[in-house]
């Protein structure tokens, strides 16, 4: 009698998984907010909306997840162990589904990621779109609107006249193409988030030259995440 296959013995050259919106976009997403945050997390609380809630554990995006988390890309062949990987590294997680929330995209999940050994932490929304397609749509309240596919920058920033020409102008000197802008601010004369996605990667020295402005109070650099 043949052995009974699990669902992470289907192996592919982009994927480990039964579906890229599962697992491939899972992972992603993950991957993503793991840049933001700029290390491992030690503490993570995952909440997966709508169909993801009802699938999460069937479909293997729990494992997905997890394994993003750890910084494993999407044809990882360890994205079947991840949770004893995550025992390993000490990452501790907790899973929550919201099966109703209308408002949102069917394939939607809130990562609140903390390291305890460096004080940071940060809580990202991001949409699986199909096909591994990921859209970052929320970071720390702020509206966003970033796929991880392109070099990323997100800047906070005093909400001053001009800093928006500003940085789109250091950027040009470095040879860097904007391919997208987004600005979101809390309120007027607050902290501004700016969310840059360019075609190219950013020198080192220009993103230090950013970061030792002023006005500019965190720079976060994320290359494509795969």
């Amino acid at each position: 009698m043949a052995e009974k296959s699990s669902i992470f013995d289907m192996i592919g050259p982009v994927m480990i998984g039964p579906s890229s919106s599962h697992t491939a976009g899972v992972v992603r997403i993950a991957r993503a907010a793991i840049r933001i945050l700029g290390s491992t997390p030690t503490h993570a609380t995952i909440t997966f909306y709508n169909s993801f809630a009802r699938t999460y554990e069937g479909h293997g995006s729990d494992r997905a997840i997890v394994a993003g988390l750890l910084g494993m890309a999407t044809d990882d062949v360890r994205i079947r162990e991840a949770f004893e990987h995550a025992q390993q590294a000490g990452l501790q997680y907790t899973f929550q589904g919201v099966g109703n929330a209308s408002t949102m995209h069917p394939n939607t999940i809130r990562l609140q990621l903390r390291d305890e050994q460096t004080g940071q932490a940060v809580e990202v929304l991001g949409q699986s779109r199909g096909g591994g397609v990921i859209r970052i749509v929320e970071v720390d309240g702020f509206p966003s609107d970033f796929s991880g596919s392109l070099h990323t920058l997100i800047l906070d920033a005093d909400d001053a006249k001009g800093s928006i020409a500003f940085i789109a102008s250091v950027i040009a000197h470095d040879d860097c193409n904007i391919a997208t802008m987004l600005v979101s601010r809390k309120g007027k004369n607050d902290i501004a988030r700016q969310f840059i996605e360019m075609d190219s990667s950013i020198k080192d020295i220009t993103l230090a030259y950013l970061r030792q402005l002023s006005w500019v109070h965190r720079v976060t650099y994320i290359p494509t995440i795969d």
